[in-house]
């Protein structure tokens, strides 16, 4: 699936819950850590992005190879869902990975108290510091908070891509989650339980979102 939120995907027990890390998945501590800013304004983009997706391009596929833009949308629902449960300190296998229940359309709508409720749950700064359970595992939460700035921003570019629409992207936003994934996701750690393609080269001088979706397998 190509989700950031699966880089380090770990055992299940007997009961199907994903088992937590054995060691920390960054070393940055909450003082000095603090994405929040960037998680928002990645809501904020794939939110506009979303709102302009047209009915006719429901079918049409996306860089992400398992999702047509219909499934891409619902998915991106599903993903701003989850990460106010995450915040919150609750299960997120709470939320299926898919809005299956929004009927063509209503994405956009539906993303509205979404982005809401980020907003709400994160807004307390306690949060960066507490161990919030996600799909790969347990993490603080101003690592959780950049992992979904990186899920959100990469999705944005692929429904981008698919529907011809060019965001202005933020530079700044970009080149600091390029730095976290770096680190989370190495060029020699993919295939297997690592659902991300083959890094694609491209120039260093290329412009950051290129870098950032050439990384997570993309050809730009």
């Amino acid at each position: 699936m190509n989700n950031t939120e699966q880089l380090i995907e770990t055992p299940s027990d007997s009961t199907g819950t994903a088992a937590a890390p054995s060691e920390p998945a960054s070393a940055a501590s909450p003082s000095s850590f603090d994405p929040r800013a960037d998680l928002a304004a990645a809501v904020e983009l794939a939110g506009r992005t979303l709102a302009a997706v047209r009915p006719g391009q429901y079918d049409d596929p996306t860089p992400c190879e398992e999702f047509d833009v219909r499934r891409l949308s619902s998915h991106l629902v599903a993903v701003v869902r989850r990460i106010s449960v995450i915040g919150r300190g609750e299960d997120p296998f709470g939320v299926p990975s898919f809005a299956d229940e929004i009927p063509d359309g209503g994405w956009a709508a539906a993303w509205e108290p979404g982005a809401r409720e980020v907003a709400e749950v994160w807004a307390d700064p306690g949060v960066l510091g507490r161990q919030l359970r996600l799909p790969m595992g347990v993490l603080p939460g101003a690592a959780a908070a950049a992992v979904y700035a990186h899920e959100l921003t990469v999705h944005t570019w692929d429904l981008a891509r698919a529907t011809g629409q060019e965001p202005e992207w933020d530079q700044g936003l970009i080149e600091r989650v390029i730095d976290v994934v770096r680190r989370a996701l190495p060029a020699e750690t993919r295939g297997g339980r690592i659902p991300f393609g083959e890094v694609v080269a491209v120039d260093a001088g290329a412009p950051a979102i290129d870098r950032l979706v050439a990384w997570a397998g993309r050809r730009p």
